[in-house]
């Protein structure tokens, strides 16, 4: 591995030489995934930790975000998708016959790479989604908004200006709150699908800080094109190329000697 390559994603690693070693919350066997007679994902499996930040890198097209995708059954609105294998979360199979959908979507959130917030006020992009889960009271839509907004270090900015829109927010800030509306309802894991590559370095640093401060309450997978972003934020590394799962272990290692040639070219910038 290049000398220079090697020292730079080093400094970006998680301070612990050691990945948190949390029970497993998510488990792929054998998961394949095709569009018609086109195979996407190819016998993916995997075990992910809960209370860690696991990443998925690779180049345009090998397959992470549908397998992210495949998390929370996001695919199923896709026509002539069809999954083989199983993806258990917390020793379910979430695509055996007697799973309700809207049960697992509250139980597995999802940020994706553009932020969407409703053209809504502030407090009303997460009032709706609480709604909808049942919470009615004010005083208990109050508590959680606060405590979500919080949670997404966005409270003290937007305190005084809850009934404006969250359209006028800035870019980052719109993102946060798109994060405080996929916790508000408290999932065990949460999804990001490449949540800052559209924001500045600045507003990328807060969204980084915020997902490693997010470990602590929900299991989070995250996409990232960014290969500094995934060093300094996960505990472990997820590499695929071509729709298969090349090599997975944890961050440190995957980075600083990994198994594969494939992902020390990648993770060196020799492809990708």
């Amino acid at each position: 591995m290049a000398e220079i390559t090697t020292a730079r994603m080093a400094s970006d690693l998680v301070s612990s030489s050691m990945a948190p070693k949390t029970k497993e919350v998510i488990n792929l066997d054998q998961l394949s995934l095709f569009y018609g007679t086109s195979q996407a994902l190819k016998d993916i499996s995997l075990k992910i930790r809960e209370n860690v930040v696991t990443a998925f890198i690779g180049p345009s097209g090998c397959g992470k975000s549908t397998l992210l995708r495949c998390l929370n059954r996001m695919n199923d609105l896709i026509d002539n998708v069809r999954i083989e294998g199983t993806c258990e979360i917390g020793n379910q199979n979430i695509y055996g016959p007697d799973v309700d959908v809207v049960e697992l979507r509250k139980r597995v959130g999802m940020v994706f790479q553009k932020s969407n917030p409703f053209p809504k006020s502030i407090y009303e992009n997460i009032a709706f989604a609480l709604r909808l889960h049942g919470v009615k009271k004010k005083n208990e839509l109050d508590d959680v908004i606060e405590r979500s907004l919080r949670q997404a270090a966005l409270w003290e900015e937007v305190k005084d200006r809850l009934h404006s829109s969250g359209l006028g927010l800035s870019g980052g800030q719109q993102q946060r709150l798109c994060i405080a509306r996929a916790v508000a309802i408290q999932p065990e894991i949460l999804l990001m699908d490449e949540p800052a590559s559209a924001l500045d370095p600045l507003a990328t640093a807060k969204i980084e800080e915020l997902v490693m401060d997010l470990k602590k309450d929900y299991t989070i997978v995250i996409v990232t094109h960014n290969m500094q972003q995934a060093a300094r934020v996960s505990d472990y590394t997820a590499f695929f190329y071509l729709g298969r799962l090349i090599e997975y272990d944890t961050t440190l290692k995957v980075f600083t000697n990994p198994s594969h040639k494939q992902t020390e070219d990648y993770v060196t910038g020799r492809f990708g």
